[in-house]
């Protein structure tokens, strides 16, 4: 069990939540466009804002992963704890985020975990 293997992860985690979250948006556009011209709307509005919502937050948890699990592959002293605490809220989001947010506290915790990032 590596950093490197952490990074990697984090990376392809955040790539994937960008992904869904994309989708997302494209949705709530496509549910916001159904209210123009409209004025009996409501759930069509607010359907569309919580996607887009949603969304925003899904490609902002992925951007955050993203920047910081390349710092990771590169050992970077700071990316350790920034990967702490996004492992640490991972924890929550099951079933990836909690086995993606395990196996980085575990490493990363790890006596051979600190020390990579010691002497970076």
């Amino acid at each position: 069990m590596t950093p490197d293997l952490v990074g990697i992860l984090f990376v392809v985690w955040g790539a994937l939540t960008v992904v869904i979250g994309a989708s997302m948006l494209a949705l709530g556009l496509g549910a916001a466009m159904l209210t123009i011209g409209r004025e009996d709307t409501f759930a069509a509005r607010l359907t569309g804002a919580v996607f887009i919502t949603l969304a925003l937050m899904a490609i902002l948890w992925g951007l955050a992963h993203i920047l910081v699990g390349i710092p990771v592959r590169r050992r970077r002293p700071w990316s350790r704890m920034a990967a702490l605490m996004l492992g640490t809220m991972d924890l929550v989001l099951l079933p990836y985020g909690t086995a993606l947010g395990c196996f980085a506290l575990i490493t990363l915790l790890r006596e051979k975990g600190k020390r990579a990032f010691l002497h970076a």
